[in-house]
């Protein structure tokens, strides 16, 4: 067996120690010694409840690093090495036993299930409530000691306990595709509701779920589902809510493929479809009294135009008629809008953008109450469009730095926009933070910061405005937007280029459009990119 050369060392003893916000609530079980097969003794205590535990473990320094490599490679990245360290008693300060018992467990995962030896630790508590598993999920509540959304987007899902046993600060990646049950009884248990298991890679991951509980801290939701895209997000949507035959409402301003998919797609399965302008309340007032309208759906902002919605009084409107709305707030961030606490059902954002912030993921969630999130879950669940949960990783990394990156972008497109406004060879500025803009008050009023994003027109035509953008020096031509690196593109060409300069036109696309979405870059790098840009046409 590898063992340290100092042999039987004394190491610090175990400590284990609950949630105060678990531990202070009723109908706890304490989780008291627990003896297994190797003989060794769980000590401490925590309180399990309906399944959720919030056991924090604590173990000694090095830990892993001394077990043998057998032992550390049958041990899993998210914790079974931690957990048999926990089985040690507090008084027990002998080394080499504990290594003895993990290295015995290790040899046996060879030839048996991991969790014969594993799951023993907590299996044979003497407690009413026996589904106790290391994904259990231990929800917290951060507004009694956070209260800006910078310091929820960090902490949030993982602060005050996971689904993942480890004394990691960052969440470790679980890389499964389902998970096993150690015996039938456990099997039948889940199946008839008395057991939580995710079951198969596809209904859930541990990773995954700190990501969803970020942003429905932020959004102030109940729940949040967390897909592969921004479109799956949304398709899911309107194929799980609005039934056959159903009626929907949306804007004439809004990313191109989900008006592709509202326009071609639905109407297979009788699904029909009302424009109207994003601030016509007139014509939506129409439509919800002459039709049974399902849905209201759009973005706010909207893309690439950036025109907002009354989200309260549109809310207003809609539920006067039992009709739901839904909001893509992707531009806007949680950051800048809530639009739940504005009166909206559900939230859709795109991960891969802002959420995400470095142009290295695709990913897309919903949020709000949880029974209209469970209907979109069922049948997220039959469709697929699971979110690898590396990828879910990388957003729960990028959502760690999401309030620094929304103030500078904030800052950056706002100041721009002002410049752009006042330069001799830009025709137009679309950004709701300029008083020029059509929905600028409404925007003061639920927006707290107006976005990155900024689209103006050069004055030009489509080989001149494509010159202005082969001068700029920093951004990258690419699509997307959110990330650390400022991204151009010239939609005419980028989205629309399928079609005739005059199809473009109906939806506003001009040839001298320029989507610009800032990063963040230092300001005067930028501006100084800009001006050179536009003096070279």
């Amino acid at each position: 067996m590898a063992v340290s050369s100092c042999g039987a060392r004394a190491f610090p003893s175990f400590q284990c120690r609950s949630d105060t916000d678990f531990s202070s609530s009723s109908g706890g079980v304490p989780l008291r010694d627990v003896p297994n097969p190797a003989g060794l003794r769980f000590s401490g205590s925590s309180v399990i409840h309906g399944g959720l535990s919030s056991l924090i473990l604590r173990f000694p320094p090095n830990f892993v690093r001394q077990l043998s490599v057998k032992a550390r490679r049958n041990c899993s990245n998210i914790g079974v090495a931690q957990v048999v360290a926990a089985s040690w008693s507090n008084n027990n300060s002998d080394f080499t036993p504990a290594a003895k018992a993990v290295d015995t467990a290790a040899s046996a995962a060879a030839i048996a299930p991991l969790d014969e030896e594993v799951a023993a630790v907590v299996e044979n508590a003497p407690c009413d409530d026996r589904n106790v598993k290391i994904d259990d999920l231990a929800r917290g509540k951060y507004s009694s000691f956070l209260s800006s959304d910078g310091s929820i987007a960090i902490h949030a899902g993982e602060r005050l306990g996971r689904g993942i046993v480890t004394d990691a600060i960052t969440t470790p990646v679980v890389n499964t595709s389902a998970y096993f049950f150690n015996k039938t009884s456990d099997l039948i248990d889940f199946k008839e509701k008395r057991r939580a298991s995710f079951e198969y890679g596809r209904y859930g991951n541990p990773t995954t779920v700190v990501a969803e509980e970020k942003v429905s801290a932020l959004e102030g939701a109940e729940s949040t589902l967390l897909m592969a895209s921004g479109m799956c997000a949304s398709t899911v949507m309107l194929l799980a809510l609005v039934p056959a035959g159903g009626h929907i409402v949306t804007t004439t301003d809004c990313y191109r493929k989900t008006r592709i998919f509202i326009e071609t797609i639905l109407p297979k399965m009788g699904i029909t479809a009302t424009v109207i302008d994003p601030a016509d309340i007139g014509a939506l007032e129409s439509v919800l009294n002459e039709k049974k309208v399902t849905l209201f759906f759009t973005e706010s902002p909207t893309n690439p135009f950036l025109r907002c919605v009354d989200i309260e009084l549109v809310s207003k409107l809609c539920h006067a008629k039992g009709a739901l709305v839904c909001i893509d707030g992707t531009f806007a961030t949680p950051l800048n809008q809530k639009a739940l606490a504005l009166g909206a059902d559900l939230i859709v954002h795109s991960a891969t953008k802002y959420l995400g912030g470095h142009n290295d993921v695709l990913g897309g969630c919903i949020s709000g109450p949880d029974k209209l999130v469970s209907t979109v879950r069922t049948l997220h669940h039959i469709l697929g469009g699971a979110i690898n949960p590396n990828a879910a990783y990388l957003i729960i990394r990028g959502m760690k730095t999401l309030h620094l990156r929304v103030q500078q972008q904030n800052s950056t497109a706002q100041r721009i926009a002002g410049i752009l406004e006042a330069h001799p060879k830009v025709r137009c500025v679309y950004y709701p933070g300029l008083p020029s803009h059509p929905e600028h008050d409404l925007a003061k009023r639920q927006m707290t910061g107006f976005g990155g994003v900024v689209s103006f027109e050069v004055d030009g035509d489509l080989l001149t405005t494509a010159k202005f953008v082969d001068a700029l020096k920093i951004p990258y031509i690419a699509p997307s937007f959110g990330g650390c690196e400022s991204i151009v593109d010239q939609p005419a060409i980028m989205s629309y280029w399928d079609l005739s300069q005059s199809e473009r036109a109906k939806y506003g696309i001009l040839d001298n459009l320029i989507r610009f979405s800032f990063g963040v870059e230092d300001f005067e790098d930028l501006k100084a990119d800009i001006l050179q840009a536009l003096e070279s046409i």
